[in-house]
């Protein structure tokens, strides 16, 4: 009976020891040891002040100290989203013990702890609030962002002139004006771009138009699944990179009657 009192006691002064080191951790590091570089922190005072004011909002739920591969991938969305002026990128953390901060915020847009980390994507305007369930990659979660609030964000492989000319191409059926608008296109081309590199990419568009035009528009689909595909195999770091280049810009031609 004796010891089981005292093993209650000492793992009472453990849990207390322990919220205490958190508790001064909190003091000591503030929000720039739990936050992404680039990202705002929010909690439940600030959430509502802040997120209405953008057009959309990519919002990290997670505990209070995150790390690892998801919350680097997180980084990088927001480092790739940081000209984006639309476009907030935050987090609010979480804690499950003390004054549990934020954990009604979670609950609020039905967030579980056992689900962490959880992306959702708030836009002005709109009530649906959408959760995001994709592979937790930077270049997916930004198309994500990207496909579902038409705020331009420049992917890697993209060029934003050309991005609109295949956001137009693929919404009309009409031949005689995809004619045109690939026309549009090689004329911009000719005229020459900033670097060789988007030189490299715009003509991409064009070959893409020019597949489309020729099979039709489910060659897209069949493309991206094609490109995916190949990025999951064992390929060079150089050759995942273009492939993932090619697939942002097929992505531009993606649309909602696909």
């Amino acid at each position: 009976m004796a010891n089981t009192v005292v093993f209650k006691k000492l793992t009472q002064l453990t849990l207390k020891i322990f919220l205490s080191v958190l508790t001064l951790l909190d003091n000591f590091y503030g929000v720039e040891a739990i936050n992404c570089k680039g990202c705002t922190p929010l909690d439940t005072f600030s959430f509502e002040k802040i997120v209405p004011k953008f057009r959309a909002a990519l919002i990290k739920f997670d505990v209070a100290y995150p790390y690892g591969e998801k919350h680097e991938e997180f980084t990088k969305v927001s480092e790739l989203t940081r000209g984006v002026q639309d476009l907030l990128v935050a987090e609010v953390n979480v804690k499950d013990y003390g004054e549990k901060d934020n954990a009604e915020l979670a609950e609020k847009y039905d967030v579980k702890m056992r689900d962490f980390p959880v992306l959702k994507l708030f836009r002005k305007g709109i009530k649906e609030i959408l959760t995001y369930r994709g592979e937790f990659k930077a270049d997916d979660i930004t198309q994500f962002v990207k496909t579902s609030t038409g705020v331009y964000i420049g992917l890697p492989g993209c060029i934003e002139q050309f991005d609109a000319l295949a956001s137009e191409f693929i919404k009309i059926r009409d031949k005689e004006r995809r004619e045109e608008l690939l026309a549009q296109g090689r004329e911009m081309l000719a005229k020459g771009l900033d670097t060789p590199k988007n030189t490299e990419y715009a003509e991409i568009y064009l070959k893409l138009m020019e597949k489309i035009m020729e099979k039709g528009d489910e060659f897209v689909l069949n493309e991206i699944q094609r490109v995916e595909s190949l990025r999951k195999t064992k390929v060079t770091v150089e050759k995942r990179e273009s492939l993932q280049k090619r697939l942002n810009i097929l992505q531009s031609f993606v649309h909602d009657e696909l």
